[in-house]
């Protein structure tokens, strides 16, 4: 029964993955993932950002394949620079860097290295089936779902991505609240009239997506960065000798892989930032388990393999939430999820019956892709250092110009180039506020999947809003994100939160 269902699910995953094309553009997307994950300013987000307008002449399947290669690529390229150079080139390798660095500089980076690309691997490999495993049974439970209990998940997740980001809860808030309006520009999807459009014919069908994520991710990202000073990097790229670990190394490491590849599982399926809560959590957790604790933050090989298995796994479990129900539980599935509508396919649960070759041909190409990225990044270390000595300032006008013909060419006119302008500035600005941006990404594609299941649960109803309370799915999701609300709001939990998210 179930068994077979799944080898023979990953059989058709794996006929998928494995034809050239799709290989290709998963070497593509994992050679481009590692390359900006090590370029310290870019991450994925501006670069899935950047190439959505390339995706239009592409098939559905390669153009997932490789946004999802950059994802995870990027997770590996930001360990790489962590490690030698003590820059995280990803968010998530904030904590990376505290032992990986101390490590490089005790002439031990190819163990470090070498824990966080293998940790990466395993944690990659788990993260895949994972998804291969609780896939199937989450769409079956999604069928069940009408338009209250999808509203009350949406509510939910918009919750969950409000407690769970980083920073002032004030803020995330504003963020959601501002994507959602932004969504309200749109034609209304009932009576079929224009709404906040204010005359501009452009404006009737909404702002794009693409607009959006490459005005406020892409250009924001690239302003901010021309704004930082030239660093001067020490990069130990002359003794990156002894790549393979010690046997101590190894019997230090591999519980905290086994730990952190755990741990990252669970939170990457949880909205906000996932695989960053994972390797705080992670580093935390190993800090706790270890016999001497004093050894972390000067080089202890634990510190670098728990957290990095926990950024991993949970880059690859993000996906569930995404694949299943068409929900994205951060800023990069969000992306994904205006990918899959930019080629036509609706997301959320039918996916997998009406185009099982993409959902499984995905899943097999992120175990396809992990194994390509420990074969690239541990022979090509050299290389990606030598990638950081070119200047910023080549970089970004080449940057710059690529996104404009990108933007033009959606709809071949100026007014997009104008508008993700626009939102470049606006995202320049978020950025000087301290303004989380993602949360703006997912209450903007959220929000009219959110106003369409409320009105036509409503319209089910006959205006009865008791719907969401009296149906018990639905009561039992709006209870859930009550109680994540209430949680957030005790004390001493509010300044664990504040604590957590201020390491230095």
């Amino acid at each position: 029964g179930a068994r077979m269902d799944l080898l023979n699910n990953l059989a058709l995953g794996f006929g998928a993955a494995l034809t050239f094309q799709n290989l290709l553009y998963a070497f593509f997307g994992c050679v481009l993932g590692t390359l900006i994950g090590v370029l310290p300013g870019l991450g994925p987000v501006a670069t899935i950002a950047m190439l959505l307008p390339s995706i239009y002449s592409l098939d559905a399947t390669p153009a997932l394949i490789m946004l999802a290669g950059i994802y995870y690529g990027a997770q590996y390229g930001g360990s790489t620079t962590a490690i030698l150079i003590n820059v995280p080139g990803e968010s998530s390798s904030v904590v990376t860097a505290i032992d990986g660095y101390q490590m490089a500089r005790q002439g031990r980076a190819g163990a470090a290295l070498a824990a966080a690309g293998l940790g990466s691997f395993f944690a990659g490999c788990v993260g895949t089936i994972i998804i291969a495993a609780f896939a199937p049974p989450l769409t079956e439970l999604a069928f069940k779902f009408g338009s209250a209990e999808y509203f009350s998940l949406m509510v939910l997740g918009l919750v969950g991505a409000v407690v769970l980001a980083s920073g002032s809860l004030v803020k995330a808030i504003a963020m959601i609240v501002l994507g959602l309006l932004l969504g309200q520009i749109n034609t209304d999807v009932i009576s079929g009239t224009p709404r906040f459009s204010f005359d501009i014919p452009e404006l009737t069908d909404g702002i794009g997506f693409v607009v959006i994520a490459m005005g406020v991710f892409g250009f924001g990202e690239i302003i901010a960065n021309l704004g930082q000073p030239a660093e001067h990097r020490e990069v130990f790229t002359k003794d990156v000798k002894g790549l393979w670990p010690t046997k101590q190394d190894f019997q230090e490491a591999w519980p905290a892989v086994l730990r952190g590849t755990a741990l990252g599982s669970v939170l990457g399926v949880l909205p906000g930032g996932g695989a960053l809560l994972a390797s705080f959590a992670a580093y935390t957790v190993e800090k706790k388990v270890a016999k001497d604790p004093s050894r972390f933050g000067k080089g202890a090989i634990q510190g670098v393999a728990g957290p990095e298995s926990a950024n991993n796994a949970g880059a690859q479990t993000s996906f569930i939430p995404m694949l299943t129900l068409g929900i994205p539980p951060n800023a990069v599935m969000a992306l994904m999820v205006g990918a899959m509508t930019i080629k036509g396919i609706q997301p959320g649960p039918q996916v997998m019956s009406s185009n099982p070759e993409l959902f499984w041909g995905l899943i097999a190409s992120m175990w396809v892709g992990n194994l390509m990225l420990v074969v690239l990044n541990l022979p090509l270390i050299g290389i990606w250092i030598k990638l950081l000595t070119v200047p910023y300032r080549f970089l970004f006008p080449a940057i710059v110009v690529f996104c404009c013909i990108g933007t033009y060419t959606l709809n071949n006119n100026n007014f997009d180039v104008y508008l993700t302008a626009a939102f470049a500035v606006v995202g320049y600005v978020f950025y000087k506020l301290s303004c989380e941006a993602a949360p703006l990404l997912l209450g903007f594609i959220l929000g009219p999947m959110m106003e369409e299941n409320l009105r036509r649960a409503l319209l089910l109803a006959r205006g009865d809003w008791t719907t969401f309370v009296t149906r018990p799915l639905s009561a039992g999701l709006l209870l859930a994100a009550a109680a994540m609300v209430l949680v957030v709001m005790l004390p001493s939990i509010r300044n664990r939160r504040e604590e957590a998210f201020h390491e230095d």
